[in-house]
This record gives C-alpha cells, sequence and structure tokens, in this order.
C-alpha cells in the first residue's frame, strides 16, 4: 500500500550513492564472503570434499568452472540459450585477422573481465531468488498444512471448501473449526495486500481466532476481541475482512459476523438473496462495535462465503467477473452438491478468465443444508 510520503520521496543520485558504496564497502572482504556463499549454495557436498584436496592452482579454475555449470542449469531453457549465445559472442569478443594461411584471434581481455563480472552479479542475484523461492515453497507447504479439510463432515450439512493463491502464498483466509460435538465454525477472511506479508498475518488471523474461539463468547464480542488483538499487533493501515459463522448440526441456523467482507449469498429454491455487510474490517478501528446476524436454512439452501479474488476475477477485455454473473450462476442449482456447486464455480471463473493470470487470491465456501 503506498503512502503520501513514499510518493514524493526524493529519488537518490547515482554519483552520490556511488561515493557512498565506495566509502562503505570493504570490497576484497564483501568479494570473499559472497564467493564463498556461491560455493555454499551451487556446489554439492562431494565437490566441496574435492575442492579441499586440489590445490590452489586447479582449485583457481576449477571452482568457477563448477560454479558456472551449477548457475547454468538453474536457469531456464530460454535464459540458458540467451547466456550460451552470450558466452560464444564473449569469448570471440577480439579482432579476427585472416592473411594468406595464417588466421590469428586477439582476445579482447577488458570485454572478457566485464562478462566475468557480470557472470559474477548474474551468479550472485540467482542465488538470492533461488533462497528466496524456496523459502516461498516452504511457506507454502506450511500454508497448506493449516487449510481445512476440504469437505468437512458434519451431520445435517454438506460442506465444500476451496482456496487458490494468487501467488506462491496468499493473504486469504480460509478455516474450519470443530468447537463441540454439535457446534462447528466456518471462517473466511482476507487480508489486505498479497504475498508472504498478507500470508504471515493471514496466519496469525487464523491462529488467533483457534486461541480464542473456544471461550465461548457471543460471537460479537469474540469479534471484538479479535479486532482489538488484530488492530494491536498489525503494521499500521493493515487491516482485515472476515466472515465468521457458526453452525449446528442440529439445524439449518447459522449465526455469523461479517466484518467487512464480501456479503455472503443465500441460494434458495426460487431465489438468491444477498446479506447485507454491517460491520467494519478488522484493525481499522479500535473500539468498534460488529453485529451479530442470524439466518435459517431450509433443506437444500446453501450459503455461499467467498473472497474478492472470485467478482474481481478479470478476462483479457479488462471486464470483471461481478457479483451478478455470481448470482445468475446460482440460480436453480439446489439439485446440486455444495462440492458440484463449487466446481462449477470456479471452472466458470476459470473459462471467464481465460489466459489472463489471477491478480488475487480465490477463497470459496459452500454450505449446503441436507
Amino acid at each position: 500500500m503506498n503512502t503520501s510520503h513514499t510518493a514524493q520521496k526524493k529519488e537518490p543520485q547515482i554519483r552520490h550513492t556511488i561515493r557512498s558504496d565506495f566509502r562503505q564497502t570493504k570490497i576484497k572482504e564483501e568479494f570473499k564472503s559472497e564467493y564463498k556463499d556461491l560455493k555454499q549454495y551451487f556446489l554439492s557436498e562431494k565437490r566441496k570434499e574435492k575442492l579441499e584436496s586440489m590445490n590452489a592452482f586447479k582449485k583457481f579454475f576449477v571452482l568457477p568452472w563448477w560454479l558456472l555449470k551449477a548457475m547454468y542449469f538453474r536457469l531456464t531453457p530460454f535464459r540458458r540459450i540467451l547466456l550460451f549465445i552470450g558466452l560464444i559472442l564473449l569469448l570471440f569478443s577480439g579482432n579476427f585477422d585472416a592473411s594468406g594461411d595464417s588466421a590469428t584471434l586477439r582476445l579482447n581481455i577488458s570485454a572478457i573481465l566485464i562478462g566475468i563480472i557480470f557472470l559474477f552479479i548474474l551468479a550472485l542475484e540467482l542465488k538470492d531468488k533461488l533462497l528466496a523461492k524456496t523459502e516461498l515453497q516452504e511457506g507454502k507447504a506450511i500454508q497448506q498444512s493449516l487449510m481445512p479439510e476440504q469437505s468437512p463432515k458434519v451431520k445435517g450439512w454438506d460442506i465444500w471448501l476451496f482456496t487458490r493463491s494468487a501467488n506462491d502464498v496468499g493473504g486469504d483466509l480460509l478455516d474450519f473449526i470443530q468447537i463441540d460435538e454439535n457446534k462447528f465454525g466456518v471462517a473466511v477472511g482476507d487480508v489486505a495486500g498479497k504475498g508472504l506479508s498478507a500470508a504471515l498475518l493471514m496466519a496469525k488471523l487464523q491462529s488467533t481466532i483457534r486461541a480464542i474461539i473456544y471461550d465461548q463468547l457471543p460471537l460479537s464480542k469474540m469479534c471484538q476481541k479479535l479486532n482489538s488483538i488484530f488492530y494491536r499487533d498489525s503494521p499500521s493501515k493493515i487491516f482485515a475482512s472476515l466472515v465468521y459463522a457458526d453452525i449446528l448440526s442440529s439445524s439449518g441456523e447459522i449465526n455469523f459476523i461479517n466484518a467487512g467482507h464480501y456479503p455472503p449469498l443465500i441460494v434458495k429454491r426460487e431465489q438468491v438473496i444477498k446479506l447485507r455487510k454491517e460491520s467494519p474490517a478488522l484493525g481499522l478501528i479500535l473500539n468498534t462495535d460488529f453485529a451479530e446476524k442470524n439466518v435459517a436454512l431450509d433443506k437444500d439452501d446453501f450459503m455461499i462465503i467467498y473472497s474478492d479474488g472470485l467478482t474481481e476475477a478479470q478476462n483479457e477485455s479488462g471486464d470483471f467477473f461481478e457479483e451478478k454473473r455470481l448470482i445468475d450462476l446460482l440460480d436453480k442449482k439446489h439439485h446440486l452438491t455444495s462440492q458440484q456447486l463449487g466446481e462449477m464455480i470456479i471452472e466458470n471463473v476459470d473459462l471467464f478468465r481465460g489466459k489472463v493470470p489471477a491478480h488475487d487470491d480465490l477463497t470459496l465456501a459452500v454450505l449446503k443444508k441436507v
């Protein structure tokens, strides 16, 4: 999220930056440290052991070659082709003279040194990128492990849950909590922002909900407590929308709170009802009230809770999927199971989007009374 202060920040001058870099950087120490990091990251344990047994002269030639090979194979095929062409041009960057029966190639040493410097920079940047990608993949695995079962079993209900991140990790919240034998909680939320920062805040919000939900507070009080914790522990101007719903296996009544989230939809046999959004998002106002609401579902009725990644999905023309298209899609679908309805919604969103990459996380909870 950009602020006016960030927008007005003066752009640094190149000459000042260069002067500062040379003053502050110990080039020899930094080079040794970076070179050591490259060896640690790109070389296998077997090759590290071989290096230890080599003399300094052999190591001087072998180590750069091993690093170049390791870096080369970590690139995508297209980038490997570009690097290969660049290396060929670099090697033949000198002057080539052919006269009579003899030919002479004079290498351009300065061009080769420049190429080596750029290859060194490329290797460092690739290492940092691959490290970051590995950490994101590990974060994604942890985030997926926190997700609930896609079709949790609740007597009297047919439930299907779905979430998909636009990036490696996402800021959408999806959770299913068994509170006691008869009471279950479903949470769908969306933390402002995207990527790793939103994912970290989402994980904290999820753990906070799980920590306080067993206190069995009224939903309005529970949400007040949740809001105060999120407000206290989150960075300034960061907020999260949330729909939390309590369902009972013994009835079709749903008690829920909508804190600044997209209004859930109730799908009945003859109509689709859009519920109201009456409470602010979490983290915006420290002391505020949250309105607990109640809705009764009859047999074969659905409650649809979703994030903005669904209705704000865009196609190649820049059009949004929009709420109206979703409501039209849900009309007279009472005969479907929750999974069938949910998969139909996702399929239609994907067909609408076409080849355009998703710009936001998409989360969907389908609750059907059976």
